[in-house]
């Protein structure tokens, strides 16, 4: 017992040790909450750059689309029928007259005939379905109830 209040009192002249402990614990406390605070920003900092990222593609989608169009719009312009026609005329081409046109009969060929998509019979084509599948069901309910009434004789 003698060494247990010696003890204690050794632990009471000593209030330094109490004093370190408290401020182990604030101190890791503000390590945690600095660790956290990092975390955070880490993340944070991530997230901005990804929606920075894709504002400057959105952005550079626009662009291209803007400059596609362009394009678009010289070639429409480039291959206009006057434009066409005012370069050919300065590589010295000029419309055929019908002296200068030749035609050439190619023997065995034979000009493809165009598609008749109109039906040669006036006929309708006889159905494969069997009469079974073609009814409603209103005109199924119908012959049943008069399929009934014809076997009780019409009598209620």
């Amino acid at each position: 017992m003698n060494n247990v209040t010696n003890l204690v009192k050794k632990y009471r002249q000593a209030p330094w040790r109490v004093q370190r402990q408290w401020l182990g614990l604030i101190l890791l406390g503000v390590a945690l909450a600095a660790l956290v605070a990092g975390i955070y920003l880490n993340v944070t900092a991530r997230g901005t750059l990804a929606g920075r990222q894709v504002l400057m593609l959105e952005a550079e989608i626009t662009d291209n689309k803007l400059a596609n169009a362009d394009l678009e719009a010289n070639l429409a312009e480039a291959s206009s029928t006057e434009k066409m026609e005012q370069h050919a005329q300065a590589l010295g081409f000029h419309p055929a007259t019908s002296e200068e046109i030749t035609y050439v009969v190619v023997p065995g060929y034979v000009p493809q005939i165009g598609i008749n998509l109109s039906t040669a019979d006036p006929q309708p084509a006889v159905s494969n379905i069997k009469p079974e599948y073609t009814q409603t069901l209103f005109e199924w309910f119908a012959l049943r109830i008069q399929s009934a009434s014809a076997s009780s004789g019409g009598q209620p």
